[in-house]
């Protein structure tokens, strides 16, 4: 979907006229801004499709209730995040520009309060010999699922965790974010800021790289309202703790069509490590009719611009890397084949392999990454106070 429509456009796919057209804006039915190329006005997309999904709605209300669950339908309110002009954008800020300048912490305050700062360094309440036992389960299951093993663990010991006033929240986000952080490389929480806790346990001594974590964490906190996100506020809606909240949107992330993205686009760099280039690996999966996964975000038709980003900061660092080689060979070889741009999983994962972290450090800095986003739609929706419940129509046999 385009961002803007031209009058006539817009006009046109309403089945209005322009003078109609205008009252719509008068009413704020449809947005419009100046277009300083054309000196003409312009007009949302994304209001023109909802104000046609409404007349449909209207004419058949079954079609509109199936439809909104889907993607592309808005079905809840969030200030959160939002997709404008292929950019992304956490609470009005281009989370590129964040992601340049500050850590994670600084935006999950701007997530959670609204403004960008530090977060306290709230203790964990769980002892020494209980954390080792914990992380000893952990250690044997799959990365996220070893994440979602040490949240009822940390809120048996956090009397917090069910007081859902949001000041309270915050701070039960904050310890979640260092727990998990700390478990996620299997060291004891502290208060050190979440990049530098994976910087020296997987690149001890190279401090500097703490950055490029951080940027790739916080170009992960959020995305709008993905499945692991729907997730996490349909359990907020029922009035679960934070834990339960991002329990839940682990328990999304690690599907196949959600987490899974990262692990299939090691695969792809793996291809193309194992051909003769990465031409021809491409080339290999198009002809057994496969995707290319890492490629082709819905959300950014013109490129992800977080991928492109963090692709460049992996170049600046690593100019002389084999990985950095394979990556954009890859990246050229998609553009050539298939037009399309490399996502932001692509980009971690060649981040990962770049800096030669373990296997799993893609899926880890998400999971941890996507708290933030996870903490924020739980606020958000507590203080909703709705309980997200859509009714299911029945296709099944009738009673007797």
């Amino acid at each position: 979907m385009p961002t803007y429509l031209s009058a006539e456009e817009a006009a046109a796919s309403l089945g209005i006229s322009l003078p109609t057209l205008y009252a719509y804006v008068s009413r704020g039915l449809v947005r419009s801004e100046g277009d300083a190329a054309t000196r003409k006005r312009r007009y949302l997309a994304e209001d023109v499709w909802l104000l046609n999904e409404r007349k449909q709605g209207r004419r058949d209300p079954q079609h509109a209730a199936r439809n909104a669950l889907h993607w592309g339908m808005p079905v809840l309110e969030s200030r959160l995040s939002l997709i404008h002009d292929g950019r992304l954008y956490y609470a009005g800020h281009d989370a590129v520009e964040l992601a340049g300048k500050h850590p994670i912490e600084a935006v999950a305050s701007l997530l959670w309060r609204g403004e960008l700062g530090p977060l306290a360094a709230e203790p964990v309440g769980i002892g020494a010999a209980e954390w080792r036992a914990a992380a000893r389960l952990a250690e044997r299951l799959p990365p996220l699922e070893g994440l979602q093993l040490w949240l009822p663990v940390l809120a048996a010991h956090d009397p917090l965790a069910y007081d859902l006033r949001p000041e309270s929240v915050r701070r039960v986000g904050a310890r979640i974010l260092r727990a998990l952080a700390a478990a996620a490389v299997g060291v004891l929480p502290s208060a050190e800021p979440v990049a530098r806790v994976f910087q020296r346990r997987w690149l001890p001594r190279e401090a500097s790289l703490a950055r490029l974590l951080d940027a790739a964490m916080v170009l992960y906190a959020d995305n709008g309202l993905n499945p692991s996100s729907f997730s996490a506020r349909c359990v907020a809606s029922a009035g679960s703790t934070p834990y339960a909240v991002v329990a839940a949107g682990l328990a999304a992330l690690q599907g196949v069509k959600h987490g899974g993205a990262c692990e299939r686009a090691a695969g792809l760099l793996d291809e193309a490590r194992d051909a003769r280039s990465a031409r021809d690996a491409v080339g290999a999966r198009l002809r057994r009719g496969e995707t290319l996964p890492g490629f082709g975000h819905p959300q950014y038709g013109e490129g992800d611009p977080r991928a492109a980003y963090l692709l460049e900061l992996i170049a600046a660092q690593r100019p002389k890397s084999a990985e950095v080689a394979r990556a954009r060979a890859v990246v050229a070889a998609a553009r050539e084949a298939l037009g399309e741009h490399p996502t932001i999983d692509f980009a971690v994962v060649a981040l990962c392999r770049t800096l030669a972290l373990p296997p799993a450090a893609p899926l880890l800095l998400l999971g941890v990454a996507r708290v933030v986003g996870w903490i924020g739609h739980g606020l958000e929706q507590y203080q909703e106070g709705r309980t997200i419940r859509p009714r299911a129509r029945y296709a099944g046999a009738r009673p007797a």
